[in-house]
């Protein structure tokens, strides 16, 4: 990464959210929305609402995150409820999941920007984000959503560099995604799933971990952790407290993944065309 090209990306994003006018940033409280949300009310002030969405599927942990960001900056902040569960297409998890749910998301968003009078709705997808399989966003850009990292070519070590420099305390905080993503394509989610994940990770970074995923196998709870922390995760102690925690849960069988943790590894079973898969 060039520090230089990083930069003149920023110049050029400041611009792009000037010509906007006033925004309403769909906020998340990770890395990227923090960095657009930031950028936005340094560049519009008053004329810059987030929005966060409060479901199921979000750890209640990002959401007090985001309240806390958008409280510790003075910006003002929607939480709307979403209940994306209750749609079918939602529910079926077909390969198409994430598109239903953007739309969805992005019809609430749209609403509470034209109550509040605000030209423009954009959210933080980043130029990384189009290596993988993200249906999300041809959703987002259908409904007339604006993704000003994807459009200004802004990668995530950039913007972590530039948060860093920004002194955004989310600089360096991991990757997360929604409880959803922790199931496999065609096993339908439900509510018992998501707080069954739910209850596990948060039982994980409570002890410590600071990148994990509890992927959802029917009885079996597959583990992903940092590489790093592969050793942690097997020394007795742990190993038997999450083997007791992981089993009051209601998972019979209880798995580490020895590749460690993979972004967007449930889309492996995919091909280009969003078809669920067998491996060879």
């Amino acid at each position: 990464m060039k520090k230089a090209d990083a930069r003149r990306k920023k110049e050029d994003l400041i611009r792009l959210l000037r010509d906007a006018g006033s925004l309403l940033v769909a906020f998340s409280g990770g890395v990227d929305s923090s960095f657009l949300l930031a950028a936005a009310h340094e560049t519009l002030g008053k004329k810059v609402v987030a929005a966060t969405a409060v479901s199921d599927i979000y750890p209640l942990r990002e959401r007090d995150a985001a309240v806390e960001f958008t409280r510790s900056r003075g910006i003002p902040h929607i939480l709307f409820p979403s209940d994306q569960i209750s749609l079918a297409s939602f529910r079926a998890n077909r390969a198409d999941r994430c598109y239903h749910c953007k739309r969805y998301l992005s019809e609430k968003l749209i609403g509470a920007a034209e109550k509040k009078g605000i030209n423009r709705v954009a959210d933080g997808a980043n130029f990384d984000d189009l290596k993988d399989y993200r249906p999300g966003i041809q959703a987002a850009r259908e409904m007339g959503i604006i993704s000003p990292l994807i459009d200004l070519a802004l990668r995530k070590q950039e913007i972590r560099f530039l948060s860093r420099e920004m002194g955004l305390p989310q600089w360096n905080k991991p990757a997360a995604a929604c409880l959803a993503s922790r199931i496999p394509y065609g096993s339908p989610i439900t509510s018992e799933k998501l707080k069954m994940i739910n209850e596990a990770e948060e039982f994980l970074l409570g002890k410590g971990l600071t990148q994990c995923r509890v992927r959802h196998h029917g009885s079996v709870a597959r583990i992903e952790v940092a590489r790093a922390e592969l050793q942690k995760v097997m020394e007795d102690n742990l190993r038997e407290a999450i083997l007791r925690k992981f089993k009051e849960i209601g998972f019979f069988h209880i798995a580490v993944d020895m590749e460690g943790y993979i972004s967007g590894s449930m889309n492996r079973g995919l091909n280009i065309d969003g078809l669920v898969k067998t491996p060879n």
